[in-house]
């Protein structure tokens, strides 16, 4: 839900910010107050407490006066003042005072009064403060004055308020369901991946759990890759600075790369995309209509200077690897190679089990067509072979009318994450310009020479964001495909059942399935707890019964009923879920 798009909840929340304020004012006489929005998510009010700090644990006292204000129902009243008379009125209030100061002399100011309190407002707002009930303070973060890091550093408190109290419970059932799918917290609690300042901003390290999920992904998808004959290539992670001269990169790209670095008179740069590595790579050999399409693949390392604000786990990060790939392709195979890609997006989100997305079709604004390669013949073309492949295909798609880049259309896949907006996850875009850049060719059936086309698309987007979305969605209960440790092996007692859980974990590593044995000298409640937190698929409990059988008893994540089987039966059962990915 968008509170602002609800004019009922957008006054609402906007009331509530000024209750937030007026309860804040009672315990924290010195309080200064600058903005209040209502946002997407409730809203937020900026504060100046003075030498006063606010915390998430000091929200439930704000809470309380807040409840107790509205429980005295005071109107909320509306006045309007002279600028001379607002001045005067905030002449305590230097943040006040700065938004006055700005406002013309004929503007007609407004503030609101309730009880005790008035704010400077524009409202409109509800009748009284009896109406604000089920409200809730959600966290506290600092926030620079007007956004500037020069100013000094204000304290934001945000919140939510609903009409209905059942309203407000769902939502925060919700908030505390993202917080446990939150792929940072998940990323933390399963040994995946982690931060550290002293490495830098935005470059995560993988442990070996992770490294794992990883490499499983990056086999899977380039087993996908070579089944369609891609060819896999392997390219620096960095490149002269006349390489993206040549591009057009550093002209128009500039901003979102790292730093030039000089060695022996020559300039690099860490690369932020591959596309100028691979038109070399294509550049390499000569090329005949007969050797196209050529497909060429990597996972590869790139880097881009994001804010640090805009940082976000592996979600958002300055060092990443793309599921990367450059399709070179004559006028006459865009269709079948354009549509190729869409069925590859198509498989792997059905086998991976996505089904939240929706395709965005990314056109040229015919009226403003200075923005774009000036070939219309090229662009009607062009649009109406991927229009042409998409609705044969029978996808359902938006068109969005001047989102095309400069060099041609494209294609993304849009996907709603458990937490968090929604981003592009996979893409195939037409590009008709670089290719004449680095004066690429091939030989025509005429024995002429000719521009290839190429189709830049990426799969799983970059592996990073890939990781990211997946542990979200999954809640970190990963498929057993999937999974860093697929078994875990607990002996019920170490002293006579640890030798035939050695046995077992070597005939199951035989099997090439990922397995722990447990030996700790811990009850067995704890371990299998342990196991629990862990998320691990399958946990195997072995005890006199197991052994004297030559049987395995297991208990599959999140259920509490426990199954026996011959070991063979269990083998060929694993060995069938980690084939078909369920």
């Amino acid at each position: 839900m968008n509170i602002k798009d609800n004019e009922q909840l957008s006054i609402l929340n906007h009331s509530c910010a000024h209750l937030l304020a007026q309860a804040v004012k009672h315990l924290y006489k010195d309080a200064k107050f600058w903005v209040r929005p209502v946002i997407e998510d409730g809203f937020y009010y900026d504060i100046d407490l003075g030498a006063s700090v606010v915390t998430e644990d000091d929200l439930p006292k704000i809470e309380k006066e807040m409840k107790k204000i509205a429980k005295d129902g005071k109107r909320i009243v509306r006045h309007e003042i002279s600028k001379e008379e607002a001045l005067n009125m905030f002449k305590d209030d230097p943040y006040k005072i700065d938004l006055i100061t700005r406002m013309d002399d004929k503007d007609i100011i407004s503030c609101y009064t309730q009880g005790d309190f008035t704010d400077l407002c524009r409202g409109p707002h509800v009748e009284t403060v009896k109406q604000i009930k089920y409200f809730k303070l959600l966290k506290v973060s600092g926030a620079y004055w007007k956004g500037d890091s020069k100013n000094k550093m204000l304290q934001r408190i945000y919140g939510i308020c609903f009409d209905k109290e059942d309203d407000l419970n769902n939502y925060l059932e919700a908030l505390e369901d993202a917080k446990q799918r939150d792929h940072r917290k998940i990323g933390k609690d399963l040994d995946i991946f982690f931060t550290s300042d002293l490495v830098g901003k935005g470059l995560p390290l993988y442990l070996p759990k992770g490294y794992i999920i990883w490499e499983i992904l990056e086999n899977y998808i380039k087993g996908k890759e070579k089944k369609l004959g891609y060819q896999h290539v392997l390219t620096p992670p960095l490149g002269n600075v006349e390489l993206y001269k040549t591009s057009g990169h550093w002209d128009h790209y500039k901003e979102n790369m790292f730093p030039k670095m000089e060695i022996e008179g020559e300039e690099f740069v860490l690369r932020p995309m591959n596309c100028p590595h691979h038109m070399m790579i294509y550049a390499n050999s000569l090329h005949s209509y007969r050797d196209l399409p050529i497909r060429i693949g990597e996972i590869a390392r790139d880097c881009r200077f994001e804010t640090s604000g805009s940082l976000k786990g592996i979600e958002r990060v300055r060092t990443f690897c793309q599921n990367d790939a450059h399709l070179f392709v004559t006028p006459e195979q865009i269709e079948s190679e354009f549509s190729s890609v869409v069925n590859l997006i198509l498989e792997t989100y059905k086998e991976l089990h996505i089904s939240k997305y929706r395709f965005e079709l990314s056109l040229r604004d015919k009226e403003d067509v200075a923005k774009y390669y000036p070939d219309d013949e090229m662009w009607e073309k062009a649009e109406n072979t991927l229009r042409k492949v998409l609705d044969d295909i029978g996808i359902e798609y938006t068109e969005k009318i001047g989102e095309a880049a400069f060099y041609g259309p494209k294609l993304d896949v849009q996907v709603k994450p458990a937490v968090g907006n929604e981003y592009t996850l996979s893409t195939c875009q037409l590009d008709f310009c670089l290719p004449m850049k680095f004066n690429l060719t091939y030989v025509d059936k005429d024995g002429n020479k000719k521009t290839p086309v190429v189709l830049h698309r990426a799969v799983f987007g970059s592996i990073d964001r890939f990781m990211a979305y997946y542990l979200e969605e999954t809640k970190g209960n990963l498929p057993t495909w999937l999974s860093p440790v697929q078994i875990n092996i607990i002996p019920v007692n170490n002293e006579y059942h640890l030798e035939y859980a050695k046995e077992i974990d070597n005939l199951l590593k035989n099997e090439d399935f990922r397995v722990e044995l447990d030996s700790r000298d811990e009850k067995l409640s704890y371990k299998m707890r342990d196991s629990q937190m862990k998320k691990i698929p399958y946990t195997l409990i072995l005890g006199d019964k197991e052994k004297d059988s030559k049987e395995i008893s297991f208990r599959k994540f999140g259920e509490n009923n426990t199954t026996t089987l011959k070991i063979d039966d269990f083998i060929n059962m694993i060995k069938e879920e980690i084939h078909n990915k369920n």
